[in-house]
């Protein structure tokens, strides 16, 4: 790995709400070259199927983002690391405001040489460690062993991160984030509350972020309008994928006809559309490049299994029309199964 952690520093944020204390570290870590490579790459591998890019924001201007001043001052003067990492803790320490917020370490690193998009540059690394694990250490001594008990924390499983690359400052950098613990009261404490990040309108964005609202739409709002069964809906699922998977460019008004077909179910979508992007403050244009790569991570979120009881699966790939539903005069429900040879 060509990437190399220059400096880190570490503190201890705590949760306000329960009294717990914020701890600032007096001078940066001091680690060996061994240590530093496994910390690299443990932090880089998270972001290795990451495609989905963000940019700090505000809502008054860009420079009344905390972070992003903390981090604008330590990429002009190195020398500010340590400095601006306790700021940046005491910034994420404010923002605790829920119960659910664990207590961690919170580490601030820079990196030079991390690739980004075909270049290198440096970039600021901010993870968060919460959860401690139990591990046995054993030591070999002559004609016998010792075995102890001890914590730590194991490097493949960070449950916040944030990776900032030294490119576009004007504009608020390119960022790429992880949160394992994103549901919930603390959903927008490390992305929103605490970073000030909005995603970058790019072709990735605006890829994923249609087809979710399309998944949306489908699984939960359509039958509050319209009479469709559950083989209708993993049909208009399937369509809806093939649709990105078959077309370089996208356009709302020809998928609407090529998926639905039907007006009224267009009217609905479209209301369910302008509610979608007011509720997620979220801008779609109406036509964009379509990213194969949020395509693919999109469609294994479609599920197109019909699930009967807890007997069968049913994996339905393509026509509607070679499956149907229908009642037996004893009351019980059978769905017939037409093929053309078996594979």
């Amino acid at each position: 790995m060509d990437t190399n952690l220059d400096e880190i520093a570490l503190h201890f944020v705590g949760n306000k709400t329960v009294d717990h204390l914020l701890k600032l570290s007096d001078d940066l870590l001091n680690i060996d070259d061994e240590l530093a490579e496994l910390i690299s790459i443990a932090f880089f591998e998270r972001f290795s199927n990451s495609h989905e890019e963000y940019e700090f924001t505000h809502v008054s201007s860009l420079e009344f983002n905390e972070v992003y001043t903390f981090v604008q001052q330590i990429f002009e003067n190195n020398d500010l690391l340590h400095q601006n990492s306790q700021k940046i803790a005491q910034e994420l320490y404010q923002q605790t405001n829920h119960p659910n917020i664990k207590d961690g370490e919170l580490y601030v690193a820079y990196f030079s040489k991390a690739e980004h998009n075909g270049s290198y540059v440096d970039a600021i690394g901010i993870f968060k460690t919460e959860a401690k694990n139990d591990f046995l250490e054993v030591h070999a001594e002559v004609g016998n062993f010792d075995i102890f008990h001890k914590q730590g924390i194991d490097l493949k499983k960070i449950e916040k991160g944030c990776v900032i690359y030294n490119t576009k400052p004007d504009q608020g950098y390119s960022v790429k984030i992880f949160d394992n613990q994103n549901r919930g009261g603390d959903a927008q404490y490390w992305t929103v509350d605490f970073l000030g990040l909005k995603p970058i309108a790019n072709e990735y964005q605006q890829t994923n972020e249609f087809l979710g609202m399309t998944k949306e739409f489908i699984s939960k709002q359509i039958e509050n309008e319209f009479e469709v069964s559950k083989t209708d809906k993993i049909d208009l699922l399937n369509k809806s994928v093939e649709y990105f998977k078959e077309n370089e460019e996208f356009s709302k008004e020809e998928f609407e006809q090529e998926v639905f077909g039907n007006e009224e179910v267009i009217e609905s979508f479209r209301g369910f559309d302008t509610s979608y992007r007011e509720t997620h403050e979220i801008e779609l244009e109406d036509s964009f490049e379509i990213s194969n790569k949020a395509v693919k991570k999109q469609a294994r979120m479609f599920k197109k299994i019909l699930k009967l009881d807890k007997n069968f699966h049913i994996y339905i790939h393509g026509d509607p029309n070679k499956i149907e539903k229908g009642v037996e005069t004893d009351g019980r429900k059978f769905y017939k199964v037409y093929f053309d040879e078996e594979i």
